[in-house]
């Protein structure tokens, strides 16, 4: 039975996995919990898997969490705030940590896990988005694993099994084309934050969700698959395939190509994760072909999508670009859900914060060096707010 660290149990990514684990008792046990301010489903969660350790990230709710979960016997270790986070994710036994934290915030608790000697379940892009020229030295000096927990990696992962080394050509990463890929590009300044949530796949955070229609959330992918399949970005692909049956392919040397495909859902790419190489049986919905039904691709919309040039220019230009490159998303996205910017903002505002980075970009950045450009990103946005509100040409579309 494998012992199981879960970061981010009360979001989608936790609560899928907890499904995955009630679903397997007998292969998975939790040990360790950390969640961010959800004390009600955080509480119960606590209730039904009786985990060693846990920690609430809101640490004003740490009161709350005490009262909710004060007739459990025995009690839980019970910590909060980021350091609570770090600790549940180095803590005890544990064969493997499943990061689940959304954004930068999982990064110094997957560092925390790397260097206690844990496998990584990564479902945090974030984590070799801004981190990876710390993180990934710090996997091979540990000699542990980095398993892909998220659908277009996992997807890459399992075509790869089985391929020599050296036989990888190219890498195809599949987007949906989130929740706008069938308005006109002339609609987009109508967008209003309830358009934004409404993904026509997934069932997903509102912070991706927001970046699926954006297609950032594709063009961290393509930076993800860079530091994990060591692939030039001249090699990684974008495209549109609106049903989300095919998760994303492999073209080898002699033109073949691999694909992954599945019906949309979370749990299969996180199962693999936990249970690789192993293969375990689920009575889950298998595909059927003829109900799947057609399957379609095209090319995507860069004028739709500008975030997407943003992400591989970042990508390219590499050493703290891009941290600084999420962060600025992170906190652009974040004003648009709270309404203060609009949803073309987004692209403007994360186009202004990397071009004033260019000269201070820092190759070769430590764990130091990523934190400051991540917290200087997020201050900037709100500079860059306030020049674009006055000069709004200033950062083209286009």
């Amino acid at each position: 039975m494998k012992a199981i660290t879960l970061l981010g149990s009360t979001g989608s990514i936790g609560t899928q996995t907890l499904d995955i684990v009630s679903e397997h008792p007998d292969k998975f046990r939790i040990v360790g919990l950390a969640a961010g301010r959800n004390v009600e489903l955080f509480a119960a969660q606590i209730r039904q898997f009786r985990p060693q350790i846990v920690a609430i990230s809101a640490a004003h709710k740490l009161i709350e969490l005490q009262e909710a979960i004060k007739d459990l016997n025995p009690q839980p270790v019970l910590l909060a705030g980021e350091e609570g986070v770090i600790e549940v994710a180095r803590y005890g036994d544990v064969e493997t940590v499943v990061t689940g934290i959304v954004g930068c915030a999982g990064l110094l608790p997957t560092i925390a896990a790397i260097e206690a000697g844990k496998d990584i379940a990564l479902a945090n892009k974030e984590t070799l988005i801004a981190g990876a020229p710390v993180v990934l030295p710090l996997v091979e000096k540990n000699g542990v694993k980095l398993l892909p927990a998220d659908s277009e990696h996992s997807a890459i992962f399992q075509c790869l099994q089985g391929v020599p080394k050296g036989g990888l050509r190219k890498i195809l990463l599949t987007a949906s084309g989130g929740a706008f890929r069938d308005w006109p590009v002339e609609k987009l300044p109508e967008v209003k934050v309830a358009d934004a949530l409404k993904h026509p796949n997934w069932s997903m955070g509102r912070k991706i969700t927001v970046d699926s229609a954006t297609l950032m959330n594709k063009g961290l992918e393509v930076i993800e698959a860079h530091y994990l399949f060591g692939v030039d970005y001249d090699d990684i692909e974008i495209v549109i395939h609106p049903q989300s049956i095919i998760h994303s392919l492999i073209e080898l040397q002699d033109t073949s190509v691999l694909a992954q495909i599945g019906w949309p859902d979370m749990r299969l790419p996180l199962l693999y994760a936990l249970s690789w190489p192993e293969r375990i049986y689920t009575n889950w919905e298998r595909l059927n072909l003829v109900k799947s039904g057609d399957l379609t691709f095209h090319e995507p919309d860069h004028q739709k999508y500008p975030c997407m040039r943003l992400a591989y220019a970042a990508g390219r230009a590499g050493g703290s670009m891009p941290a600084v490159l999420n962060a600025a998303n992170e906190q652009a996205v974040a004003l648009f859900l709270e309404e203060k910017i609009s949803y073309l903002d987004i692209a403007r505002c994360i186009e202004f914060v990397c071009d004033h980075h260019q000269q201070g970009n820092t190759q070769n950045p430590s764990l130091n060096d990523i934190l400051v450009a991540d917290q200087w990103a997020r201050e900037e946005v709100f500079t860059a707010t306030e020049t674009l509100v006055i000069q709004p040409q200033i950062i083209p579309l286009g």
